[in-house]
């Protein structure tokens, strides 16, 4: 067992290392804790390396989420928003993944926007846009907003619906509105830079 938890501390190091030199420098935090692991790996002490090293990539993957903050519209002429917020959750933790949402509201219409990178859950979402079949029988289309391939669903009689877009195969983008008309979904789907989003690192 301590062979295989020394070869993975390793492995993570060299990993996170080479991660760091070939992105700007981040914050002293981060490699602090990279530093501390490497200490404790030294010593022999693998599960405090362990835990150093994931507390690093705890860090990182705040960094990344506060990111795609920036990719959440303003509101639409007439609607207000809250402001965005974002998260993080550890490969430890659900696979890990990051996300960012934001809220916008005009009297009783609500829309809220959420984009969810390197998540496993993106798989399945993944498998309806290469099988329109499979968003067919919950009640979804396919259409296309811009040049982004979109499963649409939405219910005219309640005024809600929702829109999936994947953007890279990395990104899953949700539209959802409540007491509001399709084409203020697809408008608010619009105002997202997905060109911009694809490119990110």
């Amino acid at each position: 067992m301590k062979k295989f938890s020394s070869r993975f501390v390793a492995a993570a190091l060299f990993t996170m290392f080479f991660a760091l030199s070939s992105t700007p420098a981040m914050a002293d935090d981060v490699t602090d804790y990279i530093n501390e692991a490497l200490e404790y790996y030294k010593d022999g002490q693998f599960s405090e390396a362990v835990s150093s090293l994931n507390f690093a990539e705890q860090l990182i993957q705040q960094k990344k989420s506060s990111g795609l903050e920036a990719f959440l519209p303003e509101p639409l002429s007439g609607w207000g928003a809250e402001a965005a917020t974002s998260q993080a959750a550890s490969s430890a933790m659900l696979g890990g993944g990051i996300s960012a949402e934001r809220s916008y509201t005009k009297g009783d219409s609500s829309v809220q926007i959420q984009i969810v990178a390197d998540s496993p859950m993106l798989q399945g979402v993944m498998m309806m846009f290469s099988n329109p079949m499979f968003a067919a029988s919950d009640a979804g289309k396919m259409e296309r907003i811009g040049k982004q391939k979109a499963i649409v669903k939405y219910d005219a009689a309640n005024q809600d619906g929702e829109i999936q877009i994947i953007v890279a195969n990395r990104f899953m983008v949700t539209i959802e509105g409540s007491e509001v008309s399709d084409k203020v979904l697809k408008d608010y789907a619009k105002a997202i830079d997905f060109d911009k989003m694809a490119q990110l690192p």
